[in-house]
Formats: C-alpha cells, sequence, structure tokens
C-alpha cells in the first residue's frame, strides 16, 4: 500500500449511494475540496442538505455506466454489493480511481481517517483491520496538535515562499530546516514582518557566515522599509527586500498609514493634495523611523521635497489599464447605462470620451475591496491598473487590458519607486544596484517630467506613457480639460540617456500645453452675496482663469446659453443667489463641475441638484483657491 495525498483542486467525485455511508463519504471530499455528483434511487435528507451547494449535483435514479464520463474519482457506497460490483468494474474500464466502500479490498484505494489542523493534515490508516482503533488514534492527534501548529505551519509557509523569491534552490533546503527547528510557541506567535526579520538573519547565517563577521557595523545588518499596509503595498515592499536581500542586507517592514488611506469615503480629487499616498511614509523617513520606502511610482508628485531622493525604481509590470467584468466580456459590450467604478479621474475622463453613455461612480479600496464589490455586483464593471492585480495574482472573471494608446496609463504606472533621504547616499546606492531597471528608469523620467511641465498632480486626468525600443522612445499622452476635451499628443525620438529622456517628456507635455491654450482659458461661475471685491475671483484671474461674477438678486438673464467649466459655492447663501440661473441649468444637456469651500456648501448644492465635484479640504479661500486650480489644471 502506498499512502498518498492527493489535491482536489476542484475535481468532481461521484458518489453512487444515497445513505449513511455516503453522507461520511460526502463530508470528508468536500473538506477536502471536491465537488460532487451523488447517484441514488432515494437519498438521504441528511446527504440532501450537505450538498446544498451551487457546484453540487444529485440525481435521484438507477446508476448508469454513462455517469462516469466527468468524474475523476468515484465511491461505490450503496448497501447492493452487485451495484458496488457493476460500478468498480465501470470505473476500471473508464480508468477511473475507484472505492468499494463496503469491501476495500475490491476497490482502487480506502479513505483514511483525517485529522487537519489548518493546512497540516494527518492520516491514520490501520490497515482496516482495526477502525475503531484508527478513530482514537486521529483522537489523541487532535488533542496533542492544536491551534499553534496551525499557526506555526502558517508562519512557515510564509516563510518559504519568501525564502523561495530570494534564494536559489540549493540554498533552501538549508534555510528552512533551521527554520523549522525553532519552537512551536515563537512560530506560532510570529507575525509576518517578525518572520521577515528572521528569515533574513537565517539566511545570513546559514548561506553567508564570512559576510556577517565582515559587513560595516556603522550600516548595521537590517534596515527599515516604510510601506503603506494593503496586500498590494506589502507585496511591492517585499518585492524591493528581495532584491536588497540578495546583497546581504535585511529589511523589516513598518507599515504606515497615509490620508488616501484614512479617508476611503471621498474621491481622491476631493482630499486636496497631490501627496495622499507618499507624505506620511516620507514623514517616517525624516523622522528615523525608517530607512527607505517603497511607493507605486504613479503615487509621487512631479517634484519630491529636497530632502528626498528617488534611490531606484524598479522594471516596470504591464503598465496598462484592465476593464474587469463578471457578466460582460469587455468594454464595448457594455449596454448603455451601465455602471463602471474608477478613483480616477484620468481614467474616468479617457473612458468618458470612448462611451459617454456609460455611468462613472467613485470606487476606493484596495484590489480585493473593489474586485468585491464588483462580485457583489455594486458596478457592472471597475477598471484596475494591471500590474497590481498581476501582483497580487488575482482577477475579475472578464479580465481585459486596454490598448495603451486607447487609454493611456498614469505616468510610472506599474513600476516601483524606492525613496529615500537625500542624505543616505549609501543606501540610495545599494538599493539602485539591486532594483534600478535603466530602461524603465529612462521611461518613468521621461513621463515624470511631462508631469512637472504641465504642473500637474498624481491625480489629475492625465495619462502619459513612454515606451523605449532600443534607443527609440515614443511617448503617447493624454490630458481632459475641465471642460471635458480630450487632447492627445504622441512624440517620439532616439534617447541615450536620463536626460534626453527627461527632455522627450517635455516635448510631449509642451505639444499639450499649445493644444490646451489653443481651447481658450478656463471659465467659471463665481455667485456673489457681498458687494467688495472677491479675493476669490482676484485669486483665480491671476491664475489665467476667466471668473464670471454673479450677484445676488441678478436674474442671470445676460448668462444664459453661458456654461462655464465649474460652478463655485464658497458659502451656502451663493448657491441660493443664483437660483434661477440654476433652474436653467438643470435642463440643458452638459453640467459643469462643482466646487464647494466646505461640507455646508456642499450640503446646499446638493440639495440644489448640482453635488459638488470638489470639496476644498478645509474652508478656507486659499484651500478653496488651490483646490479649484489643481482640478483645472492651471499653475
Amino acid at each position: 500500500m502506498l499512502p498518498i495525498s492527493l489535491r482536489a483542486d476542484g475535481r468532481r467525485a461521484l458518489i453512487v449511494g444515497g445513505g449513511n455511508v455516503a453522507f461520511r463519504k460526502a463530508e470528508a471530499l468536500l473538506e477536502a475540496g471536491f465537488a460532487l455528483t451523488v447517484i441514488a434511487p432515494s437519498i438521504d435528507d441528511r446527504l440532501r442538505a450537505l450538498l446544498d451547494r451551487p457546484d453540487a449535483r444529485l440525481h435521484e435514479r438507477v446508476y448508469t455506466g454513462a455517469d462516469l464520463s466527468d468524474a475523476d474519482l468515484v465511491i461505490a457506497a450503496t448497501d447492493h454489493d452487485d451495484v458496488n460490483a457493476t460500478v468498480v468494474a465501470d470505473a476500471r474500464t473508464a480508468r477511473v480511481l475507484v472505492c468499494d466502500a463496503a469491501n476495500p479490498d475490491n476497490g482502487d484505494f480506502t479513505m483514511q481517517a483525517t485529522v487537519r489542523v489548518g493546512e497540516l493534515t494527518f492520516a491514520v490508516d490501520s490497515g482496516r483491520s482495526t477502525p475503531a482503533f484508527a478513530q482514537r488514534i486521529a483522537r489523541e492527534l487532535r488533542e496533542r496538535f492544536g491551534p499553534d501548529y496551525a499557526a506555526a505551519a502558517r508562519t512557515l509557509a510564509r516563510m518559504r515562499t519568501y525564502v523561495r523569491a530570494v534564494r536559489d534552490k540549493n540554498q533552501r533546503g538549508p534555510v528552512m530546516r533551521d527554520l523549522a527547528d525553532l519552537p512551536i510557541d515563537e512560530l506560532a506567535r510570529m507575525n509576518p514582518v517578525e518572520a521577515e526579520h528572521l528569515v533574513e538573519e537565517t539566511i545570513e547565517r546559514v548561506c553567508h557566515p564570512e559576510r556577517s563577521e565582515h559587513r560595516d557595523r556603522s550600516r548595521g545588518t537590517t534596515v527599515v522599509c516604510a510601506s503603506r499596509a494593503s496586500a498590494l503595498a506589502m507585496t511591492q515592499a517585499r518585492l524591493v527586500a528581495a532584491a536588497l536581500a540578495q546583497r546581504g542586507i535585511a529589511t523589516t517592514i513598518q507599515t504606515v498609514t497615509t490620508t488616501g488611506d484614512r479617508e476611503q469615503d471621498r474621491p481622491v480629487s476631493e482630499l486636496g493634495s497631490v501627496n495622499v499616498w507618499v507624505k506620511e511614509l516620507e514623514v517616517a523617513l525624516l523622522e528615523g523611523r525608517a530607512d527607505y520606502a517603497v511607493h507605486s511610482c504613479k503615487d509621487l508628485p512631479g517634484e519630491l521635497d529636497p530632502t528626498m531622493q528617488l534611490a531606484a525604481i524598479s522594471a516596470r509590470e504591464d503598465a496598462r489599464d484592465a476593464f474587469c467584468s463578471e457578466r460582460y466580456a469587455n468594454f464595448d459590450a457594455l449596454p448603455a447605462g451601465a455602471i463602471v467604478g474608477t478613483s480616477s479621474e484620468r481614467r474616468r475622463a479617457q473612458l468618458r470620451a470612448l462611451r459617454p453613455d456609460l455611468r462613472y461612480e467613485s470606487l476606493r479600496g484596495n484590489v480585493d475591496t473593489r474586485l468585491r464589490k464588483l462580485r457583489e455586483g455594486q458596478y457592472d464593471a471597475i477598471v484596475l491598473a494591471m500590474a497590481g492585480l498581476s501582483r497580487l495574482g488575482v482577477k475579475a472573471t472578464h479580465t481585459v487590458p486596454f490598448d495603451a494608446r486607447r487609454i493611456v496609463p498614469a505616468v510610472a504606472q506599474g513600476a516601483l519607486a524606492v525613496e529615500t533621504l537625500a542624505s543616505n547616499d549609501e543606501l540610495s546606492s545599494e538599493l539602485y544596484a539591486a532594483v534600478n531597471h535603466e530602461p524603465t528608469q529612462w521611461c518613468v523620467e521621461a513621463e515624470r517630467a511631462a508631469l512637472r511641465s504641465l504642473r500637474a498632480g498624481c491625480s489629475a486626468p492625465l495619462g502619459v506613457h513612454a515606451q523605449l525600443v532600443g534607443a527609440l522612445m515614443t511617448i503617447d499622452a493624454a490630458f481632459a480639460t475641465a471642460g471635458g476635451t480630450m487632447l492627445r499628443e504622441r512624440v517620439e525620438g532616439g534617447v541615450d540617456s536620463v536626460a534626453a529622456s527627461r527632455k522627450l517628456g517635455e516635448q510631449v507635455a509642451s505639444a499639450l500645453a499649445a493644444a490646451r491654450d489653443r481651447l481658450g482659458r478656463p471659465r467659471v461661475l463665481l455667485p456673489r452675496t457681498q458687494d467688495r471685491p472677491s479675493r476669490i475671483a482676484a485669486e483665480l484671474r491671476g491664475r489665467g482663469v476667466e471668473v464670471l461674477e454673479l450677484r445676488e438678486g441678478e436674474s442671470g438673464t445676460d448668462l444664459m446659453n453661458t456654461i462655464p467649466q465649474m460652478l463655485l459655492f464658497p458659502s451656502s447663501g451663493s448657491v441660493a443667489a443664483v437660483r434661477p440661473y440654476l433652474d436653467w441649468l438643470r435642463g440643458q444637456a452638459v453640467r459643469p463641475l462643482v466646487a464647494a469651500m466646505g461640507p455646508q456648501s456642499g450640503a446646499a448644492a446638493s440639495e440644489a441638484g448640482f453635488a459638488p465635484d470638489i470639496v476644498a479640504p478645509d474652508a478656507s479661500i486659499d484651500a478653496f483657491v488651490a483646490a479649484v486650480a489643481h482640478r483645472l489644471e492651471t499653475p
């Protein structure tokens, strides 16, 4: 007899029989992960209730040989030896493994008593001579190996994944044997960060004893990485940590909560900052709580704080955006009025330019949360970055990347950025050597140069994507104006350095800026409730915005047929001041953007039927003007 472990992986098992024995076999097979088909002239109520699940099939009839057509495993569990013998004979003819529950010697296998503790599985086989004794042993195993063993096994599984990522095959065994000998209680209570730290120490001790002895002690054997706590952010941080470990430097990961993580109930464009995913990580560097930080490069502002430096840019994952749906095969298959979820103004603008007949609604949360909302039917489709889906190994039923020229990706999408203090040249050099990918660096630097030239933030409706083939770089760019016009430009040229790449990025930015200038200045409507000059109007005019002022009591007749790019509501009273104009505007086919200075003015605008697209982060003129200018993409 050869005991083996068979992984179900969704395979289908056939049970012929509907009584108590069939019920026990079904329980074991379901726990192992099989999909079940049960066939019997009469099926016990307990078995019927057990199989009340989408992947189960019940046929209350007599068995036939055709029932084996899609079975990967067969259990003969009837009260009739002749029927069981027929099932066994048919299964062997069909070359399907079969178990005769009544006469084990007739079949190909027996089902052993099993004990599962987390991911650990114990099988007990008494040779069919003393089943009761096998059950006793199983009982004692459950008592002996409790939850601590399951927790220890989970920790070792995480360690093994990390070791496989950073060590050659012939070095993994000694490291894992050393780790597996640790006390069970120590493994059980270890968190993921502690586990990774211990893995790195073990690798150093087992694989590089000479390097452990001679490394410069002033730098230390372990550095700290600041990362957001989402599954994707942690996966990205571990990729960098694994690369750094190859150079003999271990990493402990410290999780940090950013503004973008805390403010999940508002669109990113309303948070009043271009730094919502980055600032708190940089604070951890400045305060000495971390030595380097790992970001999705697309989250970085165009200009870094002078105290910071980009130490390395990783090789780029798939930079494209992906259409994700549980019901529809692709973006073009969506019916009119379908709800599409996205948190990105860039995606929303480009998608709307292709399909203005769809509803685009805000979608926040990590990748798993967004996919769950999709599965729950809150959206007909959502759009996510392919890079994140690939790194997490997840997808929707229909996951289709958009062509990068059709939906131009965000600046630096798909690449990781590693940031350190500008003064930390030693660690920066190590990170550059371990992580930096020069072709991606050149493309990202070109894209970021365009971002800086346009004075746009990371949440602006701007897409820039560079591709490098040999020495030829091609850059596609798309920008949505506040009025909804989609501008597209493409440039190409030879590059041989970061400086040359940046110059080409600035070139595509100049082409976009020229196209934007040809459309004319952005226009906004500002209601007035006071006679004195408006500081808001003056500030915006200084930024090149045309401001139409409508005073309280004026009907707005002169402005009829004039639809600005944005309505500005600095107070709740300003909404009431322009009611006649709003009544006219409500009947028009085009709706301008709406900006509110604070919650009260936002609530008043919503009550009037003009829910705000932008709410200033605090109710001050400076914050309001900055938020409006940022959305209009003015300097």
